[in-house]
């Protein structure tokens, strides 16, 4: 069994060759090593948006029916919304909710459901902090713009220190906001076979130390790319 915990941010699926084979490998090794593998769901991890943004159709293509796309969506409705680490480190895959001020209020949502449009469950999923002042609408159209000063007043509330979070693209890989309070890591090298990015992990040690391992994607020559119809955009 390993001796590291290994916790994944959400988005799995979408937007990819292999979200298929991602997914099941997860899923293989969280039953491998249930207490060792934690997935936690992204707003990608959704009925309605995987029939837009290639997982329904990629999965149909590879098995000649939907049924393994309503199985792992299926899935999808058990995986939890966020994680803390040692108490201290809150991990979700979007941000913070209006309607939400502790941890305890989370564990009260109905996860074992479709992520709906609005409400606490989509806003952890969609939100984004931004360089603003308390609770702005979000671009996106779902979730939430939040602002340094929620960060800190959640932080507070929680007794936690910092917010683990993915969700926006980052071209370094990785970014801390709001007096290291927040980071927002992205794990996808050069996303979307085209973006650029270099892509990180986020490493704690036994006494939380926050240390950043990126990497680049693989050169493209050394990897096979199956044909495919164009994926529509979409906010990065």
């Amino acid at each position: 069994c390993p001796e590291t915990n290994y916790l994944f941010l959400g988005d799995y699926v979408d937007r990819g060759f292999y979200s298929v084979e991602t997914l099941l490998l997860l899923i293989a090794l969280k039953v491998r090593y249930p207490d060792r593998i934690t997935l936690i769901r992204g707003n990608h991890e959704s009925r309605q948006i995987t029939q837009v943004y290639g997982f329904y159709d990629e999965c149909v293509r590879k098995f000649g029916n939907v049924n393994v796309w309503r199985c792992c969506t299926d899935l999808f409705d058990y995986m939890a919304l966020s994680a803390i680490i040692d108490n201290k480190v809150f991990a979700v895959h979007g941000g913070l909710s209006p309607a939400l001020h502790t941890m305890d209020e989370i564990r009260l949502i109905d996860r074992k459901q479709e992520v709906p449009h609005e409400g606490p469950m989509s806003d952890i999923m969609w939100s984004d902090p931004d360089e603003i002042n308390g609770w702005a609408e979000s671009p996106r159209g779902a979730g939430w713009l939040f602002g340094g000063d929620i960060v800190k007043q959640w932080n507070h509330s929680n007794s936690v220190t910092l917010i683990a979070r993915a969700h926006q693209l980052v071209m370094e890989g990785y970014k801390m906001m709001f007096d290291e309070q927040l980071c927002t890591v992205w794990s996808a090298p050069n996303y979307c076979y085209r973006c650029g990015n270099i892509a990180s992990v986020l490493c704690l040690d036994e006494q939380l130390k926050i240390d950043f391992r990126t990497f680049h994607a693989a050169p493209a020559e050394e990897r096979a790319l199956p044909a495919r119809k164009p994926m529509p955009d979409y906010f990065l």
